[in-house]
């Protein structure tokens, strides 16, 4: 590793989803809740150097990747929309009494601008709806027009909140239902079953890191040596080349595997949950375009849409901490066109319970060929 390269500590999940409460706002007549991100989002290509150890000025490769705009992990602004409609929901049931203990249910949310991570996000949250047993929040999201106040911009003051704010970055439908008894269950074979042979060929830990971010140029240009600065979660990513060796893209998988950095309180299902979240939305188109030969040639890949569905009451998605607390993120891609892709990933616990589902919408394209792109009308 160069030892121009410093690796900070790895932040934990509350540490990088940290909320500050800003001033309720009366908007119709209805309370808005209001909340600011504290820390900067973690960035995709600032983890580059740090997990392929080439920190050499004199790389040229390496001065073109880093002189690019820091754009925000999407997951950052997504999760943490889900933490401010949690945190929104809490608060309003310490004023109406108490209430059955709600967990998250589905979070549809939609990027309409890139977020950056020299500056704080803006969360506003509205009641949608108050049914006790099934309520649902709108989460809209923007960023002021200008880099934070602070110098070094990394943490962010409240004061930020006060600068001119920018279109809405990000909104998000956060729905919660309690916990409720099954008559029936019903799911597939897991993937410790199916992918046992492979599994079971190492150890979790044995893994290579998932990738700071999987397009094939970037990894051989910058090959991954440690798993970088990715908050929240330890990430494995399980090789499956030869699986996937001449099956359709609708058939091939990815296998991610995943534990906490540190405890996560069981008291907070909520936190469990968008986690998962959290984790499940990294590299997911670009591991599509290397599917389909956009790994030589990649151009661009940005999400539209991503819904992340429950299955099972919210304590359920509660993750143990421990060596061999291994969580898998199975993902297939069922479709490619209009330069767009989907990914649908299934969230399986260490015990081989399928507890969510994440299904994500974008754009994913390699570079036009000469005389290839269609002209405008």
């Amino acid at each position: 590793m160069s030892p121009n390269i410093t690796i900070d500590r790895r932040l934990t999940f509350q540490e990088i989803m940290s909320l500050a409460p800003l001033q309720d706002e009366i908007q119709n007549g209805n309370v808005v809740k209001r909340y600011m991100s504290e820390l900067k989002a973690w960035c995709p290509e600032d983890d580059v150097s740090i997990a392929s150890g080439k920190g050499d000025p004199e790389n040229k490769s390496n001065q073109k990747l880093l002189k690019r705009k820091a754009a925000a992990y999407g997951g950052h602004v997504y999760s943490q929309a889900g933490v401010a409609a949690s945190r929104a929901l809490s608060e309003s049931s310490h004023r109406s009494g108490p209430r059955r203990k709600l967990g998250i249910h589905t979070i549809h949310g939609h990027f309409s601008e890139a977020g950056y991570v020299d500056r704080s996000f803006i969360y506003n949250v509205n009641a949608i709806a108050t049914n006790p047993s099934f309520p649902n929040f709108l989460v809209t999201v923007r960023q002021p027009l200008s880099p934070s106040t602070s110098t070094t911009r990394d943490h962010f003051p409240v004061a930020d909140a006060e600068l001119p704010l920018g279109p809405v970055c990000f909104s998000a439908i956060v729905s919660f239902r309690p916990s409720g008894a099954s008559q029936h269950v019903a799911q597939e074979s897991p993937p410790q079953t199916r992918f046992v042979d492979i599994l079971s060929s190492r150890e979790p830990s044995a893994w290579d890191p998932a990738p700071h971010i999987d397009i094939a140029k970037t990894l051989a240009e910058f090959p991954m040596r440690n798993p970088g600065s990715f908050p929240a979660v330890d990430m494995k990513k399980v090789d499956l080349t030869t699986f996937n060796e001449g099956k359709p893209l609708h058939e091939r998988r990815e296998l991610l595997l995943y534990r906490l950095l540190a405890p996560l309180s069981a008291d907070e299902p909520d936190l469990h949950i968008l986690t998962h979240a959290y984790e499940a939305d990294r590299n997911g188109l670009l591991m599509i375009g290397n599917h389909v030969g956009f790994g030589w040639d990649f151009a661009r890949a940005a999400s539209l849409s991503y819904s992340f569905v429950v299955h099972v009451n919210p304590e359920d998605a509660v993750m143990s901490y421990g060596e061999d607390e291994w969580w898998i993120q199975e993902a297939c891609f069922p479709r490619v066109e209009a330069g767009r892709a989907i990914i649908m990933s299934k969230i399986w616990s260490p015990k081989g319970v399928h507890v969510a589902t994440e299904y994500q919408d974008g754009i994913i394209q390699r570079h036009w060929k000469p005389c290839e792109r269609p002209g405008k009308l």
